[in-house]
């Protein structure tokens, strides 16, 4: 771009790259409805996830979606979800998404681009360097394309899994360089709206630094530590709280689509875990011993430095303002959850974020809601005379 990460208010309603936020007062309606901003055919190559539930949010836009596949059986049954059509001949897109894995983005990108000569192309895929500079080494066209990455998508893939609401409300990044100029380059981020995502824009190397930190390595330390779960016990096991949930929820991924993704991005992930493996390396020597000179402090350290990190990450609506948990106890039982939010909005609390997790063993479940810390006191005591059972209320 002109200008690839830094634009003006006035020029842009994308969000910045350090809050994560755009649009302040955006409700449901305006991410799952709102006025259509792309205007012309859009060709979506590839129909697993992400390229079908593209598909599927512009058709509701009454958008004209061209749908390509590798596989004419992958095209079929995300023509029959209603997500597109196939090809015809005098089809002339304004923008060509390509949704493949990351090993052929960069050849089909080339392809697009010498197909569709008038047309923008871009990428969903979840690395942006390596394509970008597969692409100048062809020779293509750079001037027409532009990488970007919607932060969604779920455990299971394919067709059949995709959901037309499935940006709703999520990051969608977008990676500019100096040879695509904003004005061309603007139909990526009516898509991200069109789709009621949130435009952030970052150069590739900016985009591939921050998801190594906060989306590759998570993976590799989720999916080793499942790993130590394989030989444990049924009663180890049974045990099991939210704590090794929240750690492993994400190992259940695809073994050959990370092997695509941690390799190119594999520069920026080793950075990372060689800082987390020193880190570790120095609690493992303190644990060793614990009662030596300074390993507690060690471990002291390692853990408030964890308490500080996490505190950063943004919360509701990009801030970083802490919250209180406050644990009610619900019966396995049908409408105990929307009894309890419910009576969380006639005591005229704000609910920020809840979490659910079975007892084991107990035919009851414990909901862990998150408020601002001034309301704890009123709500557990509110809760309490409602007839609900609070096990722990904590900041």
């Amino acid at each position: 771009m002109t200008d690839p990460t830094r634009a003006s208010s006035t020029d842009l309603s994308v969000a910045d790259a350090s809050t994560g936020s755009a649009r302040p007062g955006a409700t449901v309606d305006d991410l799952v409805g709102g006025t259509r901003r792309l205007d012309g055919q859009v060709r979506i190559v590839g129909s697993g996830l992400l390229g079908t539930s593209i598909g599927l949010r512009l058709r509701e836009h009454g958008v004209d979606v061209i749908l390509d596949d590798a596989s004419p059986a992958a095209r079929s049954l995300a023509v029959d979800y209603g997500a597109g059509r196939v090809a015809a001949d005098g089809d002339a897109p304004v923008l060509v998404v390509v949704a493949v894995p990351p090993d052929v983005t960069a050849e089909i990108v080339h392809r697009e681009l010498d197909a569709f000569p008038e047309a923008l192309v871009t990428d969903v895929a979840s690395v942006k360097v390596a394509p970008l500079d597969e692409l100048r080494a062809r020779g293509a066209d750079v001037s027409r394309y532009i990488g970007s990455h919607p932060m969604a998508g779920r455990e299971r893939g394919g067709a059949i899994s995709a959901r037309a609401d499935l940006f709703a409300g999520r990051p969608w990044v977008i990676a500019g360089h100096d040879d695509i100029s904003y004005r061309r380059a603007a139909a990526v981020e009516d898509l991200a709206l069109d789709l009621g995502a949130t435009p952030i824009e970052m150069t590739p190397e900016e985009h591939d630094a921050g998801v190594a930190l906060v989306s590759h390595v998570p993976q590799v330390v989720s999916s080793l530590m499942a790993t130590r779960l394989r030989d444990a016990t049924d009663a180890s096991l049974g045990l099991a709280g939210g704590g090794v949930r929240d750690v492993t929820r994400i190992a259940a991924s695809d073994p050959a689509l990370w092997v695509q993704i941690l390799g190119a991005n594999a520069s920026r992930v080793v950075e990372v875990l060689r800082e987390l493996r020193d880190d570790l390396d120095g609690v493992i020597a303190a644990l060793a011993d614990p009662s030596a000179p300074g390993a507690r402090r060690t471990v002291a350290e390692a853990i408030g430095a964890g308490n500080t990190g996490v505190a950063r990450l943004p919360g509701k609506h990009g801030q970083s303002t802490r919250f209180s948990s406050v644990v009610v106890i619900v019966d396995d039982a049908p409408g105990q959850i929307a009894r309890l939010l419910a009576d969380i909005g006639d005591i005229g609390v704000n609910l920020e974020d809840l979490r659910l997790e079975h007892s084991p063993g107990a035919q009851v479940g414990l909901a862990e809601v998150s408020i601002v810390p001034e309301q704890e006191e009123r709500l557990v005591a509110e809760l309490e005379g409602r007839g609900w059972t609070v096990s722990g209320a904590f900041a």
